[in-house]
């Protein structure tokens, strides 16, 4: 059982894995973003046998000290720590710059120094854009359609750079859409739940044409678990997806379906990418996350969507004061 260090760990994904991981008996510290009123994000949250079970580190990615001590005695590094809002990253840029490019080099320079046996390093779809071919596979072109997938593709290629240069054992995952217990209401599927939660019956979404591959949050976490014990995988990008694709409004009526109500959609133009920076499709192919880390979505098709589905609902019911009805998140 290694030690692991999980950057982003009071995150929705991260928290997520936080629990998987220690829960599986490993030695875990959770890096947490620092802040004055010592919240720990979701991890606040976490599940009763859970809590006080890991290690705190409470910092900031940016910062090259902060990472060094964070990564000492440890024997693995995840890191999932990232701005992710892509309408946010219209209006502060250099914000993402400085916590996905410059804090993923401060991972993997404090890693190889240390001597990591293993860095696994979170990526995105976003990076690939607007499908040219599907099912999209690694070796699709890298498109920065948005400021934040051109920051998502320049980390990428920083942790691998220091594979190909040092020999750091960095892996670099690329989950698709995950989605959840606990994710942000900016996301599409939360903002869908919470609407028709609050009684609206004419929801309120940007585009409705793109596809998207959705990815239930355990079967992304079931990939990093994977990669922990996968020497096949060092130097790889690995694609984490479902291998199911499906449109936004359709989603959207997915849901209501299942929340047993009848809807209307508006388009919200502030929910609107500009034309060109909308990602029009994204289907994964995951057949080297199944050679590399016999990784197997639990949660693939239309049926094991609408599983996740229902278990996010449920959640988002039994849980109203963790968001604000209705509202737009950037």
């Amino acid at each position: 059982m290694a030690k692991i260090l999980i950057t982003g760990a009071d995150g929705f994904i991260g928290s997520h894995l936080t629990e998987t991981l220690v829960r599986a008996g490993h030695e875990v510290r959770a890096f947490v973003l620092y802040n004055s009123f010592g919240s720990r994000g979701w991890l606040d949250h976490c599940g009763a046998e859970v809590r006080g079970q890991f290690e705190v580190f409470a910092g900031d990615v940016r910062d090259a000290g902060c990472v060094r001590a964070a990564i000492r005695q440890c024997e693995v590094a995840l890191h999932l720590a990232a701005l992710i809002a892509i309408p946010y990253s219209y209006h502060a840029p250099a914000s993402y710059v400085d916590t996905n490019v410059s804090g993923t080099l401060n991972v993997v320079q404090a890693a190889h120094d240390a001597g990591l046996r293993l860095v696994v390093h979170t990526s995105t779809s976003e990076v690939y854009g607007t499908a040219r071919f599907v099912p999209i596979t690694e070796e699709h072109p890298l498109q920065g359609q948005s400021p934040y997938s051109a920051t998502k593709i320049a980390a990428d290629q920083i942790a691998l750079s220091f594979h190909k240069s040092f020999d750091t054992p960095v892996v670099v995952l690329r989950p698709f859409n995950t989605y959840g217990p606990r994710q942000s209401v900016r996301a599409v599927i939360p903002t869908i739940i919470t609407q028709l939660a609050s009684g609206q019956r004419r929801i309120r979404l940007g585009a409705v044409k793109p596809t998207r591959d959705f990815n239930y949050v355990t079967d992304t976490v079931a990939g990093f678990v994977a990669a922990l014990n996968a020497p096949g995988a060092v130097g790889q990008v690995i694609n984490i997806g479902s291998g199911f694709e499906i449109s936004v409004g359709e989603t959207a009526h997915l849901i209501a379906e299942i929340m047993g109500v009848s809807i209307e959609i508006e388009a919200d133009a502030q929910r609107l990418r500009p034309e060109a920076s909308e990602v029009e499709r994204l289907l994964a192919a995951n057949r080297r996350a199944r050679e590399l880390l016999q990784w197997t979505p639990e949660y693939g098709s239309r049926e094991g969507f609408r599983r996740g589905l229902e278990q996010t609902i449920a959640w988002f019911r039994s849980n109203p004061g963790f968001y604000r009805s209705g509202s737009y998140e950037l």
